[in-house]
């Protein structure tokens, strides 16, 4: 309470503990906050956008104008439940499950070879497009290559033992996927293999030599496939005159040259209307630069790099190396995917076919980004990461690595006194 003027004036304890306290409560929330406030706002706004891109591809195939937000909605709820399943599963019992999950992972890529629905001259769905086994593989892949990375640490410098290993494991995925074919995707596991190896610990001579391995023979066998070669010719083209580009990208750019600045407003874009491929899933990106403008989109693109952001400070902070390592592949695939998916949209690499993360229209994607997210959150709850001494998103992404070459971070539990 106040006293007169020349008196001491004496603070309630109360009064002082309050904003302790509630820098206690915030400590001691059992998730990551500005992570689920990224996935939400990425969530509400990925369903306005598939409501204002996809009444005429709901018109087309007979149903009404809100059928494919509909079945979008449904999606997003079971991405929900399996993201709140996740979060509350502790990510090392996994372990007892990974031979099980990798055998339908390749199972599903065998049948939809054999057996799976062709679109656009390749065959990567089942169940009439429900489910793509190849975005269940990326999830797969890298759960799997977590464990096996962090349990083969005294291996993972021995080309035998390590590298050796991986490329087999690596390769055999990808090459599934190659088949069908779905080159990116097949980009992506590769990437995303080379990434925890290094994380982990790996010898960066031996990445070096299987980067430009990859990169080699990769580009070779594209060029080699009519559909590969294709697309390198068109955006080679594209490249030296915007008009000489694909069909696709000529109409993408058309929506983003629309939308200037601030662009036409939710609704209102005229492109995806007037023969915008695939405008709700693969190019939703370019529906919203149209309404939504640079303003729009350089304001999702930032959404994207805080995700970045939290996955790199929820791997640091992990309580052990696995955790590390999936909270890291699961973020760095989503934004991956991301930047991928809005690269092609402004004509910056070749057509890759990816989806929007938790933005375009597919229960496949938002399934398996929901579920990658939900595993992501439960490692924030077991890490301790919510407060305030939160370090920089440098030193997030430096540190994963210790001088000896594997991380360098102590366990939830440990004092200060013995940290590394």
């Amino acid at each position: 309470m106040l006293s007169k003027m020349g008196e001491r004036t004496y603070v309630s304890p109360s009064s002082t503990s309050m904003p302790s306290a509630r820098v206690s409560a915030v400590a001691k929330l059992p998730f990551d906050v500005p992570l689920l406030l990224i996935v939400v706002c990425l969530l509400v706004f990925g369903l306005l956008m598939v409501y204002s891109s996809s009444w005429d591809a709901s018109i087309l195939i007979n149903k009404p104008t809100t059928y494919v937000f509909t079945r979008q909605l449904l999606f997003v709820l079971a991405g929900i439940a399996i993201f709140l399943f996740a979060s509350f599963f502790d990510y090392h019992r996994y372990s007892k499950f990974l031979v099980y999950m990798m055998g339908v992972v390749v199972l599903l890529l065998i049948v939809v070879l054999l057996q799976g629905e062709v679109r656009f001259n390749s065959t990567r769905a089942l169940f009439g497009g429900s489910i793509q086994p190849s975005e269940l593989s990326k999830l797969g892949i890298i759960i799997y290559l977590s464990f096996w990375l962090s349990n083969k640490q005294e291996n993972l410098k021995s080309v035998t033992l390590g590298l050796l290993p991986l490329a087999v494991i690596l390769g055999f995925i990808a090459g599934l996927i190659f088949l069908q074919p779905d080159y990116s995707a097949s980009a992506t596991i590769m990437i995303l293999g080379i990434m925890l190896f290094f994380i982990a610990g790996g010898d960066w001579k031996q990445l070096i030599v299987v980067f430009l391995i990859v990169i080699v023979v990769g580009s070779a066998v594209v060029a080699a496939t009519s559909t590969g070669k294709a697309r390198i010719e068109q955006y080679f083209n594209g490249l030296q005159d915007p008009v000489m580009g694909s069909y696709h990208i000529r109409r993408t750019f058309e929506a983003v040259i629309k939308g200037r600045m601030f662009g036409v407003g939710i609704g209102q874009a005229t492109t995806k209307f007037t023969g915008l491929p695939l405008p709700h899933t693969d190019s939703i990106f370019a529906v919203i630069a149209e309404e939504t403008g640079i303003v729009g989109s350089f304001i999702l693109i930032l959404l994207y790099i805080g995700m970045l952001w939290r996955g790199l400070v929820i791997s640091k902070r992990a309580p052990d190396q696995l955790g590390s390592l999936l909270s890291f592949g699961l973020i760095a695939w989503i934004v991956m995917e991301a930047l991928m998916n809005i690269a092609v949209i402004v004509g910056l690499i070749p057509f890759t076919g990816n989806a929007l993360p938790l933005i375009s229209a597919g229960g496949s994607s938002m399934v398996t980004t929901m579920a990658a997210l939900g595993i992501v959150m439960n490692i924030s709850h077991s890490g301790s990461i919510v407060g305030n001494n939160e370090r920089s998103f440098a030193g997030a992404f430096v540190d994963l690595r210790g001088r000896d070459g594997r991380r360098g971070i102590s366990s939830a539990d440990r004092g200060p006194e013995n940290a590394n």
